[in-house]
């Protein structure tokens, strides 16, 4: 038994996977045993930037144990690769609003989508990251592939325009799921599923809820990122084990900070300038470093980089906002219809 531990899987100890595995459940069950056992209770914004600073200090410790077991390079590609991570699923959360708000699920039943949604990630990002490692590994050319695709994504974030998204009831994806599954249009409390009577053969039959939908989409906008962060972070190091576990604190870190971003996303319309720049300078790191070898990017010039760029879009984001929080004071008794009008502009 003792050997098997220290089976190398995927160029890391299997203890090493085993433990950071029951550390991710543990935080889990932690979080929906004792945190939230209310399902009614509704996350606010304190609470939200509380559970977001445990969360990436819990992150930037497992950082440190990183940097004392693999070394100083392994420790600041976690640290480069988590706070990247975090930066793009900044992006991710304002679309998982949008989602949120236009299906009309309630604050409460929020956090079990997104906790949920979390568990899927989880899975989702693994067999992606495993894919991208196998790539990687066989060829070493891929991350010029990675490279261009980064640039290419950040060049159209910068020139795109802000597009009003309509209602996400008519989007073609949805109006498919609709067809094709059967969902009940109003909520059944906090459940996925329900037993109902089919109305053309009067049996009973299961049914998804609109809370089943909203996990749907979350997962499936999840996905989507993912095609950007998993290059993004690839091209910062080609660990398996840094890259998952960066990935996945980043992502535990998601639905505590979606709270927070989501009931201020009107105060972030500049941040997605930012993020494009991220995408390129990671994209042109990889050109000028790795494909033609003319210069040897450290992981904390990433590291560095990124942070500049991401302070200086939220910073620039909210002075050029600032009017908007006078503006909100009278309205304090229309929040709800505030939050949504201003979901569907940033997006």
């Amino acid at each position: 038994m003792v050997d098997l531990l220290y089976y190398e899987w995927l160029g890391k100890p299997v203890w090493m996977w085993l433990g950071f595995h029951a550390l991710v459940a543990g935080l889990l069950a932690f979080d929906l045993g004792l945190l939230h056992r209310d399902k009614e209770h509704e996350i606010g914004v304190k609470e939200s930037l509380l559970l977001t600073a445990f969360y990436f200090t819990l992150g930037m410790i497992f950082g440190g144990w990183v940097w004392w077991v693999l070394g100083p390079q392994a420790g600041q590609e976690y640290v480069a690769g988590l706070v990247v991570e975090k930066s793009l699923s900044m992006d991710n959360v304002f679309v998982i609003a949008v989602i949120l708000t236009a299906l009309n699920i309630p604050r409460a039943a929020q956090h079990r989508v997104l906790v949920w949604g979390i568990l899927a990630a989880v899975l989702l990002r693994g067999l992606m990251i495993g894919l991208g490692a196998a790539l990687v590994h066989q060829a070493a050319w891929v991350l010029s592939i990675f490279a261009a695709f980064l640039i290419f994504a950040g060049l159209k974030m910068l020139v795109s325009k802000e597009e009003e998204p309509g209602d996400i009831r008519e989007n073609r994806a949805v109006r498919f799921l609709q067809r094709a599954l059967r969902i009940t249009p109003t909520l059944h409390g906090q459940r996925f599923v329900v037993r109902k009577p089919d109305p053309k053969t009067g049996k009973s039959a299961i049914w998804l809820t609109p809370l089943a939908l909203a996990l749907i989409l979350v997962n499936g906008a999840d996905v989507i990122f993912a095609v950007d962060s998993v290059p993004a972070i690839f091209a910062i190091t080609t660990d398996t084990f840094v890259v998952y576990t960066s990935n996945i604190f980043a992502i535990l870190g998601l639905r505590a900070l979606y709270f927070a971003l989501a009931a201020m996303v009107d105060r972030f319309a500049y941040l997605k300038t930012a993020l494009a720049l991220i995408l390129i300078f990671i994209g042109g790191k990889i050109v000028v470093a790795d494909t033609f070898g003319l210069v040897h990017v450290p992981p904390w010039v990433s590291l560095a980089v990124t942070v500049i760029f991401l302070v200086a879009g939220v910073s620039y984001s909210l002075w050029r906002t600032r009017g908007a929080v006078a503006e909100e004071a009278p309205a304090q008794g229309h929040t709800h219809t505030r939050g949504h009008e201003a979901v569907q502009h940033r997006a």
